[in-house]
């Protein structure tokens, strides 16, 4: 019997051996796949970037997580093993060994656990560290110096924007882990009152608490610099000052020292109540800590109440000059040049001719309505596709011209089923092919866009050399190019022409490249196939918003780049990369808690080859000093001269700013204080309902200036008021890119606003019988953007008004302009006729050149036909009113005969 007992021990003690040994190979196994996964990750995308020569970003930004990874893992499995072997020894001194589980009393097994659980929080803690850390780190070792020093504590803008987020973020970190440990210890001695009878519990939660408590003087103590950040006084109450406030300097900051103080006193308090056993005398710190808190935010109620409300303007007024100062510089809104604009109604043939490019260049079209036209027109095969109509301009045939834009892209969702094989997808069908481009002032006799490049291959004003597009706003799959498959180009009548990818930018799919990336896409075909060769390519990230945020992931980026033609024939894409924070001092944010912004990078994104470049646009901006510190490799500062011609201020930042400086152009400190002179974005009619005006591009020229240029403007009406009072544009070309101006009429004078021109239309009975009798004709009238125009010491308004038929397949088409100027509105087919005529009505004396009468006989012919057109006019407008009169009385079936007989006579006029 005892043979066989220990026979069987001996067996039992041999599966238990070899059960270890499963577990332990099964563990490592586990952990070889994380770390080959995550490995195999950093390989393909250390192999993507190295093809865009950004391989530095990547080793900077992975270099940076490995160190804060190892310091978290570190820093979390330490303390984990520590605080767990506490406990352990513990329970080993407080019970005896027959008395607490195995896993606690054997040595080896309980070194096992407390070493696996070690390493686990050690992994989440590394994760966690690395993952939320990394880009503080960076900012804080590279940190630049933004040359403004805070009024109140005199240190440099960039402790704010980058050291208090760092510290704060360690101290979150800390707290976190100090509170669980706290916990989980509160668990573990919780056991049969262990924490009354053992001291070394004692000291164990003892210490802990002293952590916890020193931490959260630490956040006490950083406190004040958090006041210059935000206008919250107190739970309850916001302070019209952003940034420090009265209350904040009398009240909430010693407050802040008082309660940082009491943290540290309570905490030794509770160390003192807890060793001694005292524990009714641990509730005192807490209880007087609440009270503290409670006071100081009763207190600063009090003062903001009683004594900041009453007089709040004298007692805010040092501070609100600092929240003025500090958010102009944070918008770099200090920098605009504001000028007076006379609003004279001085328009004439002579300012006509002056001004002559500025007119030629008023847009007659709307990006909306006009990328509906180019899918229909400009598409030709159902697998091409217009995502965005931009515009731009150009030097073409020596002429500054204002133009409209769009890239013709391919996609793929829209092959046939029966195309949609891998090959094709893949392989054959790899690129979108050209652009389509159109005046912005010019349409045909039928309504439609004026072409200067189209069709299939692109011909026009422009010479294109490359028009095949790789990379763009698709959605676009990753593909292989140089394959023993040709790809198709672009259709030719019956045929297809087809190409081969001529860069080398891409994958070079050879060598271990082939088996990594076709693992990275989870395509066995892409490994096997026999179309592959060792010349072939991997295009991978072709939608160029994805493409740019995988390689600066850091960045804030445009929702609306542009395509455009370099002068080698290329195409590229131009996207707005923006650098914001939340910390800048005393400044009032525009978003959230976003304080500051800049657009100091432009990014160019080559349609043929993928090519990535950074371009420096404001070196000055101290974010961007920053880095490019972290990421010397990233930028060029050399920026081309055919990328530099179509920069674009964008839209995003100038609404920023814009609506930034409607409260903050007030410098007096009184007039800020009551919002007296608030400027607001004027409202437009836009396809018949009402929206708020958005910022646009025009070809115009400055008063003080000789040549037009291209700017980015937009209107401003006082609050509550739609008359204008100013209008703010930022110049786009050469060295004056990024100058801002703004013009002030005088406040003596009424300039009609956007939305007062719209209702005057409304009410010109003329033009609202023509929109309303078009209308009930079968068609959907629509109002284009109107467009306030500044010419010289005066301002005219332009709207163009498309009818759309009610038909799915139709297309809308400018069909009138119409000219608002003082207090006359003109509605004429064309933008020529439109301005003669009102010319005519400021000087009705003005000559008018008659054509020469070649046939007396069609001219008399002619005559008759407009007095005929007029009659008929009038019996329309007639029978229009009989019909609404109809409809007023409830005389449905009279309506309904009326509006026959109305579309018959407009039936006949066709």
């Amino acid at each position: 019997m005892e043979e066989n007992g220990e026979k069987n021990n001996v067996h039992s003690r041999k599966w238990k051996r070899l059960g270890n040994g499963f577990a332990v190979i099964l563990g490592i196994i586990i952990l070889l796949l994380m770390v080959g996964l995550m490995s195999f990750q950093w390989i393909t995308d250390y192999i993507w970037m190295e093809s865009l020569q950004f391989e530095s970003v990547f080793t900077t930004i992975i270099g940076s997580k490995i160190i804060l990874g190892i310091i978290g893992f570190i820093l979390f499995s330490i303390l984990t093993y520590i605080n767990l072997r506490w406990i352990r020894n513990t329970y080993l001194s407080h019970f005896h060994n027959n008395q607490v589980p195995t896993w606690i009393a054997n040595k080896k097994q309980s070194r096992w656990l407390i070493i696996s659980i070690s390493i686990l929080l050690g992994a989440i803690g590394s994760l966690i560290v690395q993952g939320i850390g990394w880009e503080p780190f960076l900012k804080v070792v590279n940190r630049s110096s933004f040359g403004i020093n805070d009024p109140y504590f005199n240190l440099d803008v960039s402790f704010y924007m980058f050291v208090l987020p760092f510290i704060k973020m360690v101290l979150y970190i800390l707290l976190g882990l100090s509170i669980f440990y706290f916990v989980v210890e509160i668990s573990f001695y919780s056991f049969f009152h262990i924490y009354r009878m053992s001291q070394s519990a004692q000291l164990h939660m003892g210490l802990t608490l002293g952590i916890i408590g020193l931490l959260l003087a630490s956040f006490h103590v950083l406190q004040p610099y958090h006041s210059l950040l935000t206008n919250q006084v107190n739970l309850f109450q916001k302070s019209v000052v952003h940034g420090m406030s009265y209350t904040d300097k009398l009240i909430n900051i010693p407050a802040a020292y008082v309660l940082a103080g009491a943290a540290v006193v309570g905490t030794i308090w509770m160390i003192i109540a807890l060793y001694r056993q005292k524990y009714y005398r641990m509730i005192i710190p807490i209880a007087g800590y609440l009270v503290l808190v409670i006071v100081a935010q009763l207190t600063s109620v009090g003062v903001q109440q009683f004594i900041v409300s009453p007089n709040e303007f004298s007692k805010e007024s040092p501070y609100l000059q600092e929240n003025l100062d500090y958010t102009r510089a944070a918008y770099q809104l200090e920098e605009i040049d504001e000028r007076e604009h006379p609003a004279n109604e001085s328009l004439d043939e002579a300012m006509i001719e002056r001004n002559a490019l500025t007119l030629d260049n008023v847009r007659m079209n709307d990006s909306r309505p006009l990328l509906e036209i180019y899918n229909q027109l400009q598409t030709f095969r159902t697998y091409y596709q217009f995502n965005n109509i931009d515009i731009d301009r150009y030097e073409i045939d020596g002429e500054y011209q204002q133009v409209f834009i769009g890239a013709r892209e391919l996609s793929t969702v829209d092959l046939p089923s029966q195309a949609k094989t891998w090959v094709n997808q893949k392989l054959r069908y790899t690129h979108g092919y050209g652009v389509a481009m159109s005046q912005v002032n010019q349409v045909t006799e039928q309504g439609q866009p004026e072409y200067m490049v189209k069709n299939l291959p692109p011909e026009g004003d422009l010479d294109i050399t490359r028009p095949q597009i790789y990379f763009g706003e698709q959605n676009y799959d990753n593909v292989i190019v140089n394959s023993k498959k040709d790809e198709f180009d672009y259709p030719s009548g019956d045929e297809n022409i087809s190409t081969r990818f001529d860069a080398d930018s891409g994958i070079q799919l050879n060598g271990i490249n082939r088996l990594l990336f076709a693992l990275n896409e989870g395509s066995f075909r892409m490994f096997v196939s026999d179309q592959i060769t060792g010349e072939s390519q991997f295009l991978e990230t072709r939608n160029i918003m994805d493409r740019v945020q995988r390689i600066a992931p850091f960045f804030e980026y445009d929702e609306d780049p542009y395509i455009f033609v370099r002068e080698d024939g290329s195409l590229a894409w131009m996207m707005d990369a923006y650098l914001t924070a939340e910390n800048y001092p005393y400044a009032e944010a525009h978003q959230g808690d976003e304080n500051y912004i800049r657009n100091s990078v432009k990014v160019v994104i080559d349609a043929y080859t993928g090519d990535v470049n950074f371009y420096i646009v404001d070196k000055d901006d101290p974010l961007l000093q920053t880095y490019a510190k972290m990421f010397p490799e990233l930028f060029t500062e050399e920026v081309p001269t055919d990328i530099r011609s179509h920069f674009r201020y964008p839209e995003k930042l100038f609404k920023v700013q814009a609506k930034m400086y409607g409260t903050y152009h007030m410098t007096n400190l009184e007039v800020f204080y009551n919002r007296e002179d608030f400027w607001q974005f004027p409202t437009e009619k836009y396809y018949n309902e009402d929206i708020e005006m958005e910022p646009y591009y025009m070809t115009m020229k400055l008063p003080e200036y000789d040549e037009e240029e291209f700017m980015l403007m937009m209107p401003y009406t006082p609050r509550n008021r739609q008359n204008m009072i100013a209008w703010m544009g930022v110049r786009n070309d050469g060295e004056n890119y990024g100058e801002m101006i703004v013009y002030r009429f005088p406040k003596q004078k009424n300039v009609y606003g956007p939305q007062q021109i719209e209702n005057r239309i409304n009410q010109d009975s003329t033009i609202s019988q023509q929109l309303n009798l078009w209308s009930q004709g079968g068609s959907e009238v629509i109002r284009g953007n109107l467009l306030a125009i500044p010419i010289e010491d005066t301002m005219m308004y332009v709207e163009p008004i498309y009818i759309e038929s009610s038909n799915a397949t139709s297309l809308p088409e400018v069909k009138q302009i119409v000219m608002a100027y003082g207090n006359h509105i003109v509605m004429e087919a064309t933008f020529d006729e439109a301005l003669d005529k009102m010319l005519q009505h400021l000087d009705p004396n003005r000559e008018v050149e008659e054509e020469p009468i070649e046939n007396p006989e069609q001219d008399q012919e002619t005559e008759e036909s407009i007095s005929n057109s007029e009659q008929t006019l009038r019996e329309i407008s007639d029978m229009f009113d009989a019909y609404q009169a109809a409809l007023s009385s409830g005389n449905w079936e009279e309506a309904a005969k009326i509006m026959t007989d109305i579309e018959t006579r407009l039936q006949e006029i066709k």
